[in-house]
């Protein structure tokens, strides 16, 4: 029962420290500088409670993307804003799912799920540009859609490895000394 409390506490709080990056960010007009991913990624890979994982960061974009469409910063910017925002949710949903399958996490699995992570969500957010027709339904129209992305990677990138940095190297360093704790006692 206390470890049950325990998560449902870290997941409110990693969805409230999402949901207000993403909007803070939003209002700076910093796109993909969220941690988002790095929470789905941490919870898929450290919560035993894999709803939980999974609804994290799903309700973290919620979160945002209601607060950006009911307190808008421009007249064009909506928090619901079509076809696109799906593919969003599910890279995020497959992001969770990649976290999963990481088994015993340490920094080199970081590392590279975190790199494998920005990739889904790149590669699936923005082909969720592509089908919305932002440049076109041809093939012209989809490479255009992945060239005109390319400088959100780099924000995505470092936000996940940030992200990830640290709350893998927290939840190991919490475990040390927990562990160093129990030992002493």
């Amino acid at each position: 029962m206390k470890n049950n409390r325990i998560n449902i506490i870290l997941a409110v709080g990693l969805i409230l420290m999402a949901a207000t990056a993403r909007i803070v960010n939003h209002e700076l007009h910093l796109y993909n500088l969220a941690p988002v991913a790095a929470i789905g990624l941490f919870g898929g890979a450290v919560l035993r409670n894999k709803s939980l994982a999974f609804l994290m960061p799903l309700l973290a974009l919620f979160i945002a993307d209601l607060y950006i469409e009911l307190f808008p910063s421009s007249a064009t910017m909506r928090g619901f804003y079509g076809i696109e925002q799906w593919f969003v949710y599910a890279s995020m949903f497959a992001v969770t799912l990649l976290g999963t399958k990481m088994n015993q996490p340490n920094a080199t699995k970081v590392l590279g799920y975190s790199i494998s992570g920005s990739a889904i969500f790149f590669i699936v957010s923005n082909f969720g540009a592509f089908v919305s027709g932002m440049y076109g339904h041809s093939f012209e129209g989809l490479t255009t859609t992945y060239v005109m992305a390319i400088p959100f990677l780099k924000n995505t990138l470092m936000s996940d490895l940030i992200g990830n940095t640290v709350l893998f190297g927290s939840y190991f360093l919490l475990q040390q000394a927990l562990s160093q704790k129990l030992q002493k006692a």
